[in-house]
C-alpha cells in the first residue's frame, strides 16, 4: 500500500520482468522458475490495489511448444505444451494473470510475442553472436541437420514491438462476465518473415558485406527442451490493422550498423 501511494495513480502496466534465458533455466530451473512465478505474483497483487486500465502480460511464444516444421503457426488459444523450463515459468505466468483477471478483475490482456532483436541487446543472443564471429572470419555453428531441417524462428525488432503493445493499449478489454467460461484478450505480436539460422546468418552477412562460414550442427533436434520451430499467427493483430512500422531487413540493417559502431557495447557481456 505504501508503494501504491508512493507511486500514485497509473493507467498502464505492461509486465515485461522475467529471466528468459532457456539455457539457464534448463541448468538450475528450481530458483529460475520460482523468480518468473513470484514476480508475476507481485505485480498481479500491486496491479489489484493499484487499478490500471490495462495489465499486459508480456509472454512468449514458446509456451505453445515447438511447430511441426518452418511454416507451421499457432493461433491465440492453442494449447499449450511448453518444452523447458523458462517457457513453463512463462505459461504459469499466464495462467495465474487468468486467475486474477477472473477472480479480482485485473484488466489483463495476454501478448505472445516471437524472438525480439534491437540494439544493445545482450551479446550471447544468436544475431549478435552471428554478427561478431562474422567480422572475426570465423565459423558460425548453425542449428540443424544434414537434411536440410534447419531450426528456424521469426525475428521482430523491439521498436516494432513497443509499437503493437501502444496498438494494443488503444483497444477495448475485455473483462469476465460473471458465470461465462470466457477468456481475457490475447494477441500474437509475429515477426515480418520466418526464417531458418542459416538464412539469418546469410542475410547478416550479406548486410555485413562479408564471407559466411558456417558447420551444421544437430542440436536443437538432439538435446532436450531446446524446440528446432516456433511460429505465431499474425493475422489477429493484421486482421485489426496493425504493421510492423519498419520492416525486418531494414530493422535488421539499422542494428547491425549501430552494432558496428559500438563494437564495446557487443564486446562484453552486458546484462
Amino acid at each position: 500500500m505504501n508503494l501504491i501511494a508512493l507511486i500514485g495513480k497509473i493507467d498502464y502496466i505492461i509486465n515485461l520482468a522475467s529471466l528468459s534465458d532457456v539455457e539457464a533455466s534448463i541448468q538450475n530451473p528450481v530458483p529460475f522458475v520460482e523468480n518468473n512465478v513470484a514476480l508475476m505474483l507481485n505485480m498481479l497483487e500491486y496491479a489489484k490495489e493499484a487499478k490500471p486500465e490495462v495489465f499486459i502480460q508480456f509472454s512468449t511464444d514458446e509456451v505453445y511448444g515447438p511447430t511441426e516444421n518452418k511454416i507451421s503457426v499457432y493461433k491465440e488459444w492453442s494449447s499449450q505444451v511448453p518444452s523447458n523450463p523458462y517457457a513453463a515459468s512463462k505459461a504459469c505466468q499466464e495462467m495465474i494473470s487468468i486467475a486474477w483477471w477472473r477472480t479480482y478483475a485485473v484488466p489483463v490482456v495476454i501478448t505472445n510475442t516471437m524472438n525480439n532483436f534491437a540494439e544493445m541487446q545482450q551479446p550471447f543472443k544468436y544475431p549478435v553472436m552471428i554478427q561478431k564471429a562474422i567480422e572475426a572470419g570465423e565459423e558460425i555453428t548453425i542449428h540443424g541437420n544434414e537434411n536440410g531441417d534447419i531450426g528456424s524462428r521469426s525475428y521482430i525488432h523491439s521498436r516494432n514491438v513497443a509499437d503493437a503493445l501502444l496498438f494494443i493499449l488503444k483497444q477495448p478489454v475485455y473483462m469476465h462476465q460473471s458465470g461465462k467460461a470466457d477468456k481475457p484478450d490475447r494477441y500474437n505480436i509475429a515477426g515480418d518473415k520466418q526464417l531458418d539460422n542459416l538464412e539469418l546468418a546469410q542475410l547478416i552477412a550479406k548486410l555485413m558485406g562479408k564471407e559466411l562460414k558456417y558447420k551444421l550442427v544437430n542440436f536443437h533436434f538432439t538435446r532436450m527442451g531446446h524446440d528446432p520451430h516456433y511460429g505465431l499467427d499474425p493475422n489477429k493483430l493484421r486482421d485489426m490493422g496493425w504493421r510492423s512500422p519498419v520492416p525486418f531487413e531494414e530493422s535488421l540493417k539499422r542494428t547491425i550498423e549501430w552494432q558496428t559502431k559500438h563494437n564495446d557495447w557487443i564486446s562484453k557481456n552486458h546484462l
